[in-house]
């Protein structure tokens, strides 16, 4: 049995005029344990819906998911809640996902207030402080707010809000995409890190061809809710079969700065164990 396990996954939605229109359409995939899958496509492919139904943010209208032999569409509320600790979710947008009043110290350790309410607060305040250190953050970062912080700082932040639990999952959705290529690839590097010091299993949502080269073994491309290609990633995006995924490719950009820049910073990151941003 593979880690994740999804099949005929299903979601419709209704526009205005009363028309459904179907999200994602009878979707399956497996991910083995600390392997990482990506899921590529044009805007309003499915990606973030599927990402989504996935871990169960909303709610899918048929199909099954299974993660680590849970099956996540049969869990009740308190249940789902308690597991949310060992799947978590990285958001594109890393200053929407924050609470622009809350300090750091408080915004990484929310999740132990919830999921570890025995901690005092001192074990709490060691837990966030080694977690900013392993996501390329520091003490001088605790008290801050996000407004404060630069982009590539603030999804370090949303990275170990997401890691504080030591959770088995991650859904990466669009974790780059708002920021630089330069500050892309150093976030890239940490993440590739943590899944090899953590074991960590990853779906990395991305429209962007390259961070899913540099990130990814395996790839799916999704396009109007279907997945059209899926396979291993230097296949799929090398050699691609279908129509779709060979105008994707090529549309995507001819120099290898981001696949290469991620590589030595990943080489850099695990001499020195953490990432640098501007």
């Amino acid at each position: 049995m593979s880690f994740v396990e999804v099949r005929d996954l299903v979601k419709k939605y209704r526009r205005p005029g009363g028309d459904e229109v179907l999200a994602v359409d009878r979707i399956s995939m497996d991910i083995e344990r600390g392997d990482s899958m990506g899921v590529i496509g044009e805007s309003g492919s499915g990606k973030s819906t599927l990402a989504r139904l996935v871990l169960r943010l909303i709610d899918a209208d048929s199909g099954s998911v299974v993660v680590d032999g849970v099956d996540v569409r049969a869990l009740g509320g308190r249940e789902l809640r308690r597991r949310r600790q060992h799947w978590q979710i990285v958001f594109q947008e890393p200053f929407a996902s924050l609470n622009p009043r809350m300090k750091i110290e408080d915004i990484v350790g929310e999740p132990l207030v919830i999921h570890e309410p025995g901690l005092s607060h001192r074990e709490r305040a060691m837990r966030v402080a080694g977690m900013l250190e392993e996501v390329g953050l520091s003490g001088d970062h605790l008290m801050r707010r996000p407004a404060h912080l630069s982009g590539g700082q603030q999804q370090r932040v949303g990275i170990a809000r997401a890691l504080i639990t030591n959770p088995s999952f991650i859904v990466l959705d669009e974790p780059t995409a708002s920021l630089d290529m330069t500050i892309r690839a150093s976030v890239l590097a940490t993440l590739a890190k943590l899944r090899q010091d953590r074991g960590l299993t990853y779906l990395l949502i991305s429209h962007d061809i390259t961070t899913v080269e540099a990130m990814c073994s395996h790839v799916a491309v999704m396009h109007r809710g279907v997945f059209v290609e899926y396979g291993e990633a230097s296949d799929v995006i090398n050699a691609p079969r279908a129509a779709y995924t060979k105008e994707l490719m090529s549309a995507r950009l001819t120099v290898d700065f981001g696949v290469g820049q991620a590589r030595r910073e990943l080489a850099n990151a695990r001499n020195t164990g953490k990432g640098t941003d501007a």
